[in-house]
């Protein structure tokens, strides 16, 4: 019977959906963070539940050839990457093997999925820096990122998945805060001013956006704080004033002031220019965003589809990057998206592009795509769908189900519900294709294009 700080020698058999290592202990399953495939370990358990446990390494005993020294020194402690240990051409094999494990246990077959499109350079890739402000141990002024499974802050100077600029401005900022005696949020008083610093980069225009989300209506020096940064950094091209006053996880409220310049940034994806606000959703790894969306559009045309004359459907289209991609392929894209804002900008990013073949609808697509289905009397062939981590909700999957379209393009951010969904969607599609797109090196997430064809 395994027990709590018990002490074992065993093989690591697998890697898990967050890359932890697997091992089995009379038949119970053991996981053990930053182990690897074929590695002999020595581990301490931490955790006995009723199926599983959880363990941590004391001592490698014999490692894995694709071990590496993170190059990171907060690494052990941070809850951003969870790869670094492994060789990166090793974490697109074990991202490919969650995508097929996913796949196998919902659809009971072996379904072949394409080896994971990596990144070149794997490296500063995030567009956008999300940094909580804190105080320290000495009650200064801190910034970075969150702990694992904790709100501790751990203090945050350079880190090799953020854009080197943002991280730049952003130790511009805390460094004025200090100087200039600004406050920082605290948690459990709910006072201080700071509570988040979030800067955003047009990697292809270079055009920054800094947005400072806080408790209270001061920001203390505010002028001098936007001279002193628009000086420094003639990139900055908006500073904006975020508002939230709640006690709550959520890191942005509802009301946004722009302090400096116009409001938003460009960047451009393709041959497309997209317009970018405070509370906008962009994919933050514009790189690998353009190859997942051409691995998407590279499927309209193939097939019985002659596309010009086709009409497709974008679900939860943001701010309209997908359909605005693929317009010129068809007809007509009628695009729908929860977030009002959203709907906004991806109507002012089809007039940016003069994209005229496209309309948008603000709304829960659930209850949306039928409405515009009668009142449009359309016949969609294809439908693009790029939904949240929860996946398609059973509605939207009947409705897609009655509208017999010739193909699906599912663009999935979780291999679980994805799985779960076209298990559902099974009854009249086969899966053609299943094309993983690694947007988020070092990290256990992986992003998958699967292209579904009616029987």
């Amino acid at each position: 019977m395994l027990k709590k700080n018990d002490e074992y020698i065993v093989e690591i058999i697998d890697n898990g959906f967050q890359g932890e290592g697997i091992a089995k202990i009379d038949g119970i399953t053991v996981f053990i963070n930053e182990a690897i495939k074929g590695e002999k370990i020595k581990i301490k358990i931490l955790k006995v539940l009723k199926n599983f446990a959880y363990g941590k390494i004391i001592e490698i005993l014999e490692s894995s050839k694709a071990r590496k020294t993170p190059d990171c020194n907060t690494y052990s402690r941070c809850g951003g990457c969870n790869l670094r240990h492994i060789e990166y051409n090793e974490t697109l094999k074990i991202k490919k093997a969650i995508v097929e494990n996913c796949l196998y246990k919902e659809l009971k077959k072996e379904i072949k999925v394409e080896d994971v499109i990596g990144m070149k350079e794997p490296i500063y890739y995030r567009n956008k820096l999300q940094y909580p402000v804190g105080v320290d141990k000495d009650n200064k002024i801190t910034m970075g990122v969150y702990s694992a499974r904790t709100h501790s802050i751990i203090p945050t100077q350079k880190c090799y998945i953020q854009n080197e600029l943002c991280q730049e401005i952003a130790n511009d900022i805390l460094e004025f805060a200090r100087a200039h005696n600004v406050s920082a949020y605290n948690e459990e008083t709910l006072k201080g001013t700071l509570r988040h610093i979030i800067i955003r980069i047009g990697v292809k225009t270079g055009e920054v956006l800094v947005t400072l989300v806080l408790n209270d209506n001061n920001l203390k020096d505010e002028a001098k704080l936007t001279d002193y940064l628009t000086i420094k950094h003639p990139n900055i091209k908006t500073i904006a004033k975020n508002f939230n006053k709640k006690n709550t996880n959520v890191i942005l409220g509802d009301k946004t002031e722009i302090i400096y310049g116009p409001g938003f940034i460009y960047d451009i994806l393709g041959e497309y220019k997209f317009k970018i606000s405070p509370l906008s959703f962009y994919q933050v790894n514009p790189i690998q965003t353009e190859i997942l969306y051409n691995t998407a559009v590279q499927h309209v045309g193939a097939g019985p589809v002659s596309a010009r004359n086709d009409i497709a459907l974008d679900l939860y289209c943001g701010i309209g990057t997908i359909g605005i991609f693929a317009s010129k392929y068809f007809k007509k894209v009628y695009g729908i998206e929860i977030i009002e804002q959203a709907i906004e900008n991806a109507k002012e990013n089809a007039k940016i592009n003069n994209v005229e073949n496209i309309e948008f609808y603000a709304g829960d697509v659930e209850k949306v795509l039928p409405e515009i289905i009668k009142k449009e009397n359309l016949k969609p062939n294809i439908i693009f769908v790029d939904p949240p981590r929860k996946g398609l909700d059973k509605n939207t999957i009947e409705t897609i189900l009655n509208l017999n379209l010739e193909k699906i393009i599912y663009i999935s951010c979780n291999p679980a519900t994805l799985a779960r969904d076209i298990a559902m969607l099974e009854e009249k599609y086969d899966l053609k294709e299943v094309q993983p797109v690694d947007m988020f090196p070092w990290t256990s997430h992986v992003e998958c294009v699967t292209v579904l064809y009616l029987k």
